[in-house]
């Protein structure tokens, strides 16, 4: 179902819409909504028109930010309005706001993401300044200098240590906030028992009216997550294109574990999290560049992170992502960055550096552009010279360790911080499928080495295949480890070894490095007498702990409960399959597990009645905790196994 007349809808306002409406009118919301957005008509006062017949008709008029975010911007024209079926089909059928819209009009997080410049000076976050949190970074007049995280370390300089001394202990959650929490579980375990089948419009409607209600108590991050659980809702019932069950069921994982903390009463005011992130003061950095990253987002957001190191060996980010497509991110990558007065592109700050006086930093390490801030370029470093040497004499058993220790819980989750950059050097095997098999120097471990962007205009997966064609070439690797395979590493850029003859032969302006996302590789750049066609033969990858495992059996059961809601496990749990799926588990010493998936199955065909066949109990707390208990066991176990490939 198309949207792209409709403006978008605040949840709240849908959410008022959908519970004005009589019993009987809601059992027919989820039809009404099927062919709003093809009705639609845009008028010449800027509103949007949706026609129902010849006496009804709904009129959305948005405001200064685009969105209709107050209830008298949507009218209906029937007798029946506001407390109508059209009115709330229409809502239904527009797309939910991004961010917060404040009551001048103006987005939060949308406006930002939205804006190619904004209207004052200054060009960043100063000292105790905040941003949105979960807002792509623009460069350029008015806008924030930021990155995604994922740089190799965190922020450890004495600027954030004297941050957390002189911060009091985190104050608990208040009752406001605790009872928003409990609702949201309500809420979201209501939304997993009905599942996709069953989770239509009055079922997200519930899930919007406790998220406005967590946004209200102070608790952002509780909100995001259910918005990601209702816009998943949204694309696995339109079969929308590029849905994955198995990323609604993550989402659905962390909304229920966070509300679940939150209700205990036992979590701090930190497990909230920010809806703004907030710069602190970083003092004098040195910082040099190590890659450029293509961002190319499937909610319309485009252009390049590039991942610097400090001289403590720190990992810092800067960014330019805003809304746009492919020839963005073509364009961003070798686009101006200022930054305190040093004009460069990301190009040359990729293979260069600069002293920064007055830095401001996130906690996550993204650099703002504040007006104290001002920055010298300086010589970029090899990666063969400190600091960037660090993150290639690592072993990448310790390595890996502390990335997993870094990023657990969250990273690489929506909502979650990223994960840290990763360097090795290898050496090639060859192809196997679509990855290149290395083995790590030094009788290290195999890695599959899989494009960090599978997009064909973007040169990641063409420069993965041409190494593919030289065994035995020594490289150095710099990536992100992929947390969902074993043994999987998302090159960014490669370099020569030192030292090595075989190696790659990289012009002097490249600095001794090729970013995978921008540079393409040719033949020149590879060693003399070692190119030779692809083997004949696919080369052998290794054991695969997750795919041998019977944890698989697992996710499906759980991706099954949240296709199909709870009919859908306890049916699974009647049949020879339940028996088949607790001795797998059991035989593979996985045991915790397989208690965890029986009680789920138990749980699910557990409704008890009474003597006239009424449901004693209708409640889906018991089948949510049971369903939330293996998932999150199911997430630890292929951690580990994750964990376990790499050594």
């Amino acid at each position: 179902m198309s949207t792209g007349l409709l403006p978008p809808v605040t949840p709240d306002v849908l959410a008022d819409a959908v519970e004005q409406l009589s019993a009987r009118l809601r059992k027919k919301l989820d039809a009404a909504i099927a062919g709003c957005a093809d009705r639609a008509a845009a008028t010449a006062d800027g509103s949007v028109e949706v026609l129902f017949g010849e006496d009804a008709t709904v009129t959305l008029r948005p405001g200064p930010s685009g969105a209709v975010a107050h209830a008298d911007q949507a009218a209906c024209t029937c007798l029946l309005a506001p407390r109508c079926l059209h009115r709330a089909a229409v809502l239904g059928a527009a797309p939910l706001v991004d961010g917060e819209v404040d009551a001048c009009g103006a987005h939060g997080p949308v406006a930002d993401e939205a804006a190619g410049s904004g209207a004052g000076s200054d060009t960043g976050a100063g000292p105790g300044e905040a941003w949105p949190a979960d807002v792509p970074a623009n460069t350029g007049s008015g806008q924030p200098v930021e990155a995604s995280a994922g740089g190799p370390g965190r922020r450890t300089g004495a600027a954030r240590d004297q941050a957390g001394a002189e911060s009091a202990a985190p104050p608990a959650l208040t009752t406001a906030q605790v009872r928003a929490a409990e609702a949201l579980w309500a809420a979201a375990a209501e939304a997993l028992s009905a599942g996709v089948t069953a989770g239509g419009a009055v079922v997200q409607a519930e899930l919007l009216r406790a998220a406005h209600t967590a946004r209200l108590a102070g608790l952002p991050r509780a909100e995001a997550a259910a918005l990601r659980v209702v816009r998943g809702l949204r694309a696995a019932r339109e079969q929308s294109q590029g849905q994955r069950l198995g990323d609604l069921t993550e989402a659905f994982r962390e909304l229920l574990a966070g509300a679940a903390s939150l209700s205990s009463g036992s979590a701090d005011a930190g497990a909230a999290g920010s809806a703004r992130r907030v710069y602190e003061q970083g003092g004098s950095l040195r910082v040099y560049g190590l890659c450029r990253e293509p961002v190319l987002s499937a909610t319309g957001y485009a252009g390049v992170t590039t991942h610097l190191i400090g001289s403590d060996s720190a990992g810092y980010t800067v960014s330019d992502v805003r809304p746009g497509g492919l020839a963005r991110v073509k364009g961003a990558g070798s686009a101006s960055v200022a930054l305190g007065g040093a004009v460069l592109d990301h190009a040359g700050l990729a293979r260069g550096g600069l002293r920064i006086v007055g830095a401001t930093v996130s906690a996550d390490g993204r650099l703002g552009a504040g007006r104290g801030v001002s920055a010298t370029p300086l010589r970029g470093v090899d990666w063969s010279e400190e600091p960037a040497a660090a993150l290639f004499a690592r072993p990448v058993r310790e390595a890996m360790a502390a990335v997993l220790a870094d990023g657990a819980p969250g990273a690489g989750e929506p909502g979650g911080t990223a994960t840290r950059l990763l360097g090795c050097d290898v050496e090639v095997l060859g192809a196997a499928g679509d990855c290149v098999v290395v083995r790590v120097s030094g009788e290290g471990p195999l890695l599959r080495l899989r494009p960090a962007h599978l997009h064909p205009e973007l040169p990641h997966a063409a420069n993965l295949r041409r190494i593919a064609q030289y065994p035995g070439l020594a490289l150095r690797v710099l990536g992100r480890p992929d947390l969902d395979r074993a043994a999987t590493l998302r090159p960014l850029a490669v370099g020569p070894v030192p030292g090595a003859s075989a190696t790659l032969r990289l012009p002097d302006g490249w600095k001794g490095r090729a970013d995978l996302g921008y540079d393409r590789l040719q033949g020149e750049h590879f060693p003399g007498g070692t190119a030779g066609s692809p083997a004949s033969e696919p080369v052998a990858t290794g054991p695969d702990p997750l795919a041998d495992a019977p944890l698989w059996r697992v996710r499906r059961l759980l991706e099954t409960g949240v296709a199909g809601g709870r009919r859908a496990v306890a049916e699974a749990g009647r049949g020879t399959d339940s028996a088949s799926l607790v001795t797998r588990l059991t035989r593979a010493g996985l045991g915790g597990a397989a208690h965890l998936a029986q009680a789920l199955t138990a749980e699910a065909g557990r409704r008890p009645r009474d003597a006239f066949g009424r449901l004693t109990d209708a409640s889906a707390d018991g089948y949510a905790r049971a369903w939330l208990a293996s998932a999150v066991h199911l997430a630890a176990a292929e951690r580990s196994l994750v964990a376990w490939s790499w050594s």
